[in-house]
């Protein structure tokens, strides 16, 4: 009977004891997202800002539509973009220059947010070249943007895949640290889990040559699995180029496509 008594006391205890756990998230808090380029080609160029959300929030990055935006660069030339909505603004008459520092300022909620970067100068994009590997009776194919690298300057290159016309969210970022001065043989590190290669894909690659904080922000976003500022923020934030605190890249870069199609 004793025994049958402290059972029954066990029991209630264990299904009493129930503790209610208030998760105290660290850096659950909202952070401005300042997204710029300025290219070598023709304009106008944007700046999308955007407030970051906290980790139980489920709504999209709400757009702020109340800054003062402005862009210059080493050259004299100044401009206060243009609003155009849903978190854009536009330049109208900035021209991008290779070699040219570009500096953003970007004003809003009593808080000012400054980035600078410079334009390398362009590095000729030749081809793409195509190497395919069996596997286990599979055809794996690989990408390697071809390029002759210069051995005067230390050069850092961002790549911007499409397949079939499809942007392929992902941060493909090469540097001349072993191959500096010599033709690219570097393929590019693709993760294809979930693309489907195969004969007649048309493949498209937009070559950026970009600053060296600019690589470094895009290498860290590949090294954290593709996410961050324009497609989710991470739980780390990649090095930014942006002062104050704020999330994002202001990036100035040269810009050359290349096609072909699988045979």
């Amino acid at each position: 009977m004793k025994h049958i008594i402290c059972l029954i006391l066990l029991a209630f205890l264990f299904t009493n004891c129930e503790t209610v756990v208030d998760l105290d998230y660290k850096s659950n808090q909202s952070e401005i997202v300042i997204e710029g380029n300025i290219t070598d080609g023709e304009g106008p160029y944007y700046v999308k800002i955007s407030q970051s959300l906290g980790l139980t929030d489920t709504t999209s990055y709400p757009p702020v539509n109340d800054a003062v935006v402005t862009v210059s660069d080493d050259a004299g030339n100044s401009e206060v973009l243009t609003f155009k909505g849903n978190g854009v603004y536009q330049t109208l008459t900035l021209e991008g220059v290779q070699g040219r520092t570009y500096t953003l300022n970007v004003e809003t909620n009593e808080q000012t947010y400054t980035a600078q970067s410079t334009m390398p100068q362009k590095v000729a994009f030749d081809s793409i070249k195509i190497e395919e590997v069996e596997l286990g009776g599979e055809i794996d194919y690989s990408f390697i943007p071809v390029y002759s690298d210069p051995a005067d300057v230390s050069n850092n290159y961002r790549f911007v895949l499409s397949v079939n016309n499809e942007l392929v969210s992902q941060h493909l970022v090469l540097n001349d640290e072993i191959n500096n001065g010599l033709v690219n043989t570097l393929k590019l590190e693709i993760d294809d889990d979930d693309l489907d290669f195969e004969p007649g894909c048309f493949i498209s690659i937009e070559m950026q040559c970009i600053d060296k904080s600019v690589s470094l922000y895009y290498t860290t976003l590949a090294l954290m699995g593709n996410t961050g500022p324009g497609g989710g923020t991470t739980p780390n934030n990649p090095p930014s180029n942006i002062s104050n605190g704020a999330l994002g890249v202001f990036s100035a870069h040269t810009v050359e496509t290349q096609s072909v199609t699988i045979p």
